[in-house]
């Protein structure tokens, strides 16, 4: 997780602009995300200022990993944080891998080692 450099204990909430400069990610993809993920759910106080908890923090980077990172569609990233992987990737879709002739129980197999690979790099 992203260590804060702003005086604050690890655990405390954050602004939306704090969560921006630290990421590095600007605060209406941060808003825009919130719709299309909907277990990205900042605390919201008066005037709909938004407070991220650590939570929330490393959900949103590990969104920023799968999207800007990895390649993964705003579908296919809502997929894999759900668990259930559906074509996240086009590249890795099996109408274009170009092997019609793969056996059957490949790519289930295939999804399990990627799944094993994420859940350790995420570690």
């Amino acid at each position: 997780m992203t260590e804060f450099d702003d005086g604050k204990e690890q655990g405390a909430l954050r602004t939306i602009g704090e969560v921006s400069q630290a990421l590095g990610i600007k605060p209406h993809v941060l808003r825009y995300w919130e719709q299309q993920f909907p277990m990205l759910q900042p605390l919201k106080r008066s005037g709909g200022r938004r407070y991220y908890r650590a939570g929330d923090i490393a959900l949103v980077e590990r969104i920023d990993r799968l999207v800007n990172r990895e390649g993964y569609t705003l579908k296919g990233a809502l997929a894999a944080l759900k668990g259930t992987e559906t074509s996240s990737k086009p590249e890795t879709s099996p109408q274009n891998a170009g092997a019609p002739d793969v056996p059957a129980d490949v790519l289930p197999r295939l999804k399990a080692i990627r799944e094993k690979l994420a859940q350790a790099l995420a570690a």
